[in-house]
């Protein structure tokens, strides 16, 4: 099941892909994709798609969940990542918090704050809990995730590494977040540590990776996760990026006003924005 929420920024609805990729409209079902509707997705399995009025053709995609109360990232989760900022691979997961005022539509403009040279992009997998978890093991992980999407991690790396050494400062300006197009429940997304995963700027491909170089897989980073929080229905974890980042270039290469970024995950879609003066 592929899940949507589509039309106005603040004015969005929950939609339903069907099964040749049209979007319907699912708030005479539930009012929106949340916690609420995660925690209940057999009553939305249970919905005959084709009984769903169409969403109009030209409608925004919004963030493909609302309310969300966490936002975490997994830094330094991709081995050739790592290696190529010439970091240790980490014992632990290295974990951070990116503000949830920070996620936006997967289209929407990319904000390049105010005196930014820095701005960075990482092209993510993003794990959406479905079940409160606390002290879980793996496997109740396993079974409390509601599905995965695109997350766009961008990243202003002067912020993140020059301000104090505190990631969130980095992480956090508002449209740093674009978060779908679609919430994919797990039975669709097939081999989840093997999913290619791309970033295109202005049409040359800088990352071009896959889940298979993760080194702490979603299971684990959950059940990690709820040692030292509860996790609750709705909360997003992005868990790293594969190499490829503007820091990584030689010499490293950032964002600017003015121009396309295109990005994706083989079966949870694809993004695309442009940057914008902030």
């Amino acid at each position: 099941m592929k899940l949507a929420r589509f039309g106005p920024m603040g004015q969005e609805r929950p939609g339903l892909i069907d099964h040749h990729g049209a979007l319907r409209d699912l708030s005479a079902v539930v009012p929106d994709i949340d916690g609420a509707a995660l925690s209940a997705l057999d009553a939305l399995r249970a919905v005959d798609p084709t009984s769903l009025p169409l969403a109009p053709a030209d409608a925004r995609l919004g963030a493909c969940v609302t309310g969300v109360g966490k936002f975490i990232c997994i830094g330094l989760n991709y081995a050739d990542h790592a290696a190529e900022t010439g970091a240790d691979i980490p014992s632990e997961p290295v974990v951070f918090m990116k503000a949830t005022s920070a996620i936006c539509g997967p289209n929407d403009d990319i904000l390049i704050p105010p005196g930014s040279e820095k701005t960075d992009w990482e092209v993510e997998l993003g794990v959406v809990v479905g079940k409160r978890l606390l002290n879980a093991s793996e496997d109740e992980a396993a079974a409390a995730i509601a599905g995965y999407c695109v997350v766009h991690d961008v990243s202003e790396r002067a912020f993140q590494m020059e301000r104090g050494g505190q990631w969130t400062k980095g992480k956090s300006y508002d449209t740093f977040g674009p978060i779908g197009p679609w919430l994919v429940t797990p039975d669709e997304v097939g081999d989840v540590d093997n999913l290619h995963m791309w970033l295109e700027v202005d049409g040359r491909r800088y990352q071009d990776g896959s889940t298979r170089t993760m080194i702490f897989k979603p299971a684990f980073i959950l059940a990690y996760l709820s040692q030292f929080m509860s996790l609750q229905p709705g909360d997003v974890i992005s868990t790293g990026t594969p190499p490829g980042v503007g820091l990584g270039q030689k010499p490293p290469v950032y964002l600017r006003p003015g121009q396309e970024i295109r990005l994706g995950i083989d079966g949870l879609g694809e993004q695309r924005q442009r940057t914008v003066a902030g």
